[in-house]
């Protein structure tokens, strides 16, 4: 037997504030395999994760085979804000922000630190995407707009390995979500979310490199199928594209969160010592396919 065993390992996991996207799947597969967990939740939405949380909303999907998933620390993060000094006064005045009293990536370092310690990770998750008009063909996305995508999808990871690498122990590891619309023409995938998530490809490697001299830190991402989460309903085609990966994968299947909860356990572990600056399709091989299933010549 060779389990994936994350036992006395900390993890921070980016970008949670539900029950059914990728970002809680990889906690709860990194809380089975052992390791505490904490997660960091968009301001706006905090009081309602917790609540939902107390309230035993999320009960349908807490549990797995021996075990009950919690989270050691849940921490208000937006990570399109590096220092209190980057806030706009606008947000700091917004009532969704106005009663949190620190939310930027340098912020919720702190904080880890005054709760745990000096160097209190070993695993960090990025699970953030953000584009407000990824509804808009990129043609028509406004430089604001595609700018917005870019810091909320692929410099937010920059941004948090710069300053939580300094808290990572050593033999660390980070993994980030991509999807293939950074390699591929995804169609109503727009607003420079394409080009968000190629940005955020391309500094694996270099982060890889940085962080793995800097810090002893592995940087991975994965590139997950599409899953119809809360957060995903946004691009307004998610149930189609689900529908398309599944008649046209090689396995013919529907993306289940909890698979690529896994993958990231096993990056996260030392049974991924050698892998680094690694792009990994998690999609049941669709990123493969050159002609659509459902027109191919018919097998014998």
């Amino acid at each position: 037997m060779l389990p994936i065993d994350l036992t006395g390992k900390r993890a921070f996991v980016a970008g949670v504030a539900d029950d059914n996207g990728y970002g809680w799947a990889i906690a709860k597969a990194l809380h089975q395999a052992g390791a505490s967990v904490c997660v960091g939740t968009w301001p706006p939405v905090l009081g309602l994760f917790t609540k939902s949380l107390d309230r035993n909303k999320f009960d349908d999907n807490i549990e797995y085979p021996g075990g009950r998933l919690s989270f050691e620390k849940i921490y208000a993060l937006d990570a399109v804000y590096d220092g209190p000094e980057d806030v706009p006064s606008e947000v700091r005045e917004d009532k969704r922000y106005k009663e949190i009293p620190a939310y930027t990536i340098q912020e919720c370092a702190a904080k880890l630190v005054a709760d745990f310690g000096e160097k209190p990770l070993d695993i960090l998750v990025h699970s953030l995407a953000n584009g407000p008009e990824v509804k808009k063909p990129l043609l028509e996305t406004s430089r604001k707009g595609y700018l917005a995508a870019v810091s909320a999808s692929a410099y937010s990871m920059v941004a948090l390995v710069q300053r939580f690498g300094p808290l990572m122990r050593a033999n660390s590891s980070a993994v980030s979500l991509t999807y293939l619309a950074s390699e591929r023409t995804i169609p109503g995938y727009g607003g420079g979310m394409s080009s968000a998530k190629a940005a955020l490809e391309s500094d694996t490697h270099t982060l890889a490199y940085e962080a793995g001299r800097k810090f002893n830190m592995r940087v991975n991402c994965i590139s997950a199928g599409p899953l119809p989460s809360r957060a995903a309903k946004a691009i307004g085609t998610i149930e189609m594209m689900v529908d398309y990966y599944r008649k046209n994968s090689p396995r013919p299947e529907v993306m289940n969160a909890n698979e690529v909860g896994h993958l990231a356990a096993f990056l996260s572990s030392p049974l991924a010592n050698a892998i680094t600056g690694a792009l990994i399709h998690a999609d049941h091989g669709y990123h493969s396919m050159a002609m659509p299933a459902e027109i191919a010549p018919a097998q014998a």
